[in-house]
């Protein structure tokens, strides 16, 4: 179980446009964003915020090549030596007979691949208690929080009230 000891301000917005603005605000300020949190995903977020392109398309290519491997060496052993057997006027190794099953291994490695990973970089998953600074940012509020360790009260209070904040508060977690 992970240890949380952060202090951390945070301000509450009404609307996704506010929150883009007031992140491009602290940006232009050189303010330390601790984290952004939102009920859904905001489109033009991530570039605002400076965060690169997620790599999980690469581990999910890299999981459906494992599936498709396993897949066609298996059943090219299965029909080849371990039951070699002539059905339906075929040849032991026919190609066009494994695309089905390939196809359906290469989803399958794939998608539970890329879940696990998913899980597993941004710690979640059974038994994991993540902290929550408001129970209102899961429905239908957007916040910006800062770590107060970087950012001091006074200044993250002028921010939030400058830029629209409809709540402002502060949270140990």
């Amino acid at each position: 179980m992970r240890k949380f000891n952060k202090d951390i301000i945070f301000g509450l917005y009404d609307d996704e446009t506010d929150l883009i603005s007031a992140v491009r605000i602290a940006k232009g300020a050189h303010l330390d964003i601790y984290d952004v949190y939102s009920p859904f995903p905001v489109h033009g977020l991530d570039p605002v915020l400076g965060l690169a392109e997620s790599r999980l398309h690469i581990a999910g290519f890299i999981y459906g090549m494992l599936g498709t491997l396993t897949a066609f060496l298996g059943m090219t052993w299965i029909f080849t030596k371990d039951w070699p057997i002539i059905f339906g006027g075929k040849p032991y190794w026919s190609v066009p007979a494994f695309i089905p099953i390939t196809f359906e291994l290469t989803v399958l490695f794939a998608s539970i691949g890329m879940t696990v990973t998913y899980f597993v970089i941004n710690g979640q998953g059974p038994g994991v208690v993540n902290p929550v600074l408001h129970d209102r940012i899961t429905d239908d509020k957007f916040c910006i929080a800062f770590d107060m360790h970087h950012v001091d009260e006074s200044s993250a209070k002028s921010f939030f009230e400058k830029t629209g904040a409809t709540l402002i508060d502060k949270k140990k977690i």
